[in-house]
């Protein structure tokens, strides 16, 4: 069971990565490149997990990926609105 609720994480997270590298193909929004790069991490880190059957609990250095992940998606968003602000708006 656990198996296939690991199966069932990586495809979701493979999905959202190749939705967001989708988007990013079609603006060249480096937010969107970011969020496919760190969904990525996160399918990867689950697979090496169900692939190695490490319990998450003996290994905490395995959280180190998933704070990466999250630390890009902060980070992308972070960048994203510092990048709206400096941009000069026109005056009407």
């Amino acid at each position: 069971m656990n198996d296939l609720l690991s199966g069932a994480l990586i495809l979701g997270f493979l999905v959202i990565a190749l939705f967001f590298l989708r988007f990013w193909r079609s603006t060249r929004d480096r937010l969107f490149a970011i969020f496919a790069l760190s969904f990525s991490l996160m399918a990867v880190n689950r697979l090496i997990l169900a692939i190695a059957k490490l319990p998450e609990d003996d290994f905490p250095y395995v959280y180190l990926v998933r704070l990466v992940a999250n630390a890009l998606i902060i980070y992308a968003v972070i960048d994203k609105n510092r990048a709206h602000k400096a941009t000069p708006r026109p005056i009407p």
